[in-house]
């Protein structure tokens, strides 16, 4: 029987990385977005094509709220996105975030009866989150194992992060080595409708220099 996972898919360069691999791995994949209230729509218009590129087995996006209470410049228009690194956890962090999303697909994975989860978390070119340390994902697969049926009663869920430890350029490297075509992918905090990066965000920075490093084209569009 073909092994199936959730992958958690933000129309960005790592999730694109993990989908491809993911089904390299010989996963059956079903891929989940949100519309959580960002500033724009350019990443979700990106996931979606990567889906049906990759042929996912479905893929769903789920409406949440996060704009309702703000507390992050992705968020809320009335917090600005800095243009210059940050010391501390940045104001591009949104509060618990991949909690929430790891909840949705934890959910989701009960439902379809699979036990595998992945998610392009990264904790070496990260932005400072706590969401994205190898402490937070070891934790909620605790969590998962101990809060659903499925984890009572039948196989225990595992949650997937193989890019944790990479750096960028690594990551690049790695989805360059699988195919992956990043052109298409949205990193920046402040993309246009269109998905034209603005080239000074951390995010944009991060992104430019793991081309750099990886000593690969950057296809990345730019405003």
């Amino acid at each position: 029987m073909q092994k199936k996972a959730i992958i958690l898919l933000s129309g960005g360069l790592d999730s694109i990385t993990v989908l491809a691999q993911a089904i390299k791995q010989g996963y059956q994949c079903y891929a989940l977005s949100f519309n959580y209230g960002q500033r724009h729509n350019a990443e979700l218009i990106a996931a979606k094509k990567i889906a049906k590129h990759y042929q996912v087995s479905m893929y769903k996006v789920i409406e949440l709220g996060f704009g309702s209470i703000g507390g992050s410049a992705l968020t809320d228009d009335h917090i600005s996105i800095p243009e210059s690194p940050q010391k501390g956890i940045p104001v591009t962090y949104v509060p618990a975030r991949n909690t929430v999303f790891l909840s949705f697909a934890l959910g989701w994975a009960e439902v379809l009866g699979l036990h595998d989860i992945f998610i392009g978390v990264n904790a070496v070119d990260y932005s400072g989150y706590p969401d994205c340390r190898p402490e937070f994902i070891e934790s909620f697969q605790k969590l998962a194992n101990v809060a659903t049926k499925a984890g009572i009663e039948g196989e225990k869920f595992k949650i997937h992060a193989p890019l944790i430890k990479l750096s960028k350029s690594d990551i690049i490297k790695l989805g360059s080595e699988l195919g992956v075509d990043y052109k298409e992918t949205v990193s920046c905090y402040a993309a246009d409708s269109e998905g034209r990066a603005c080239g000074v965000c951390e995010a944009c920075r991060l992104r430019a220099t793991g081309f750099q490093d990886a000593k690969i084209i950057d296809p990345t569009r730019y405003q």
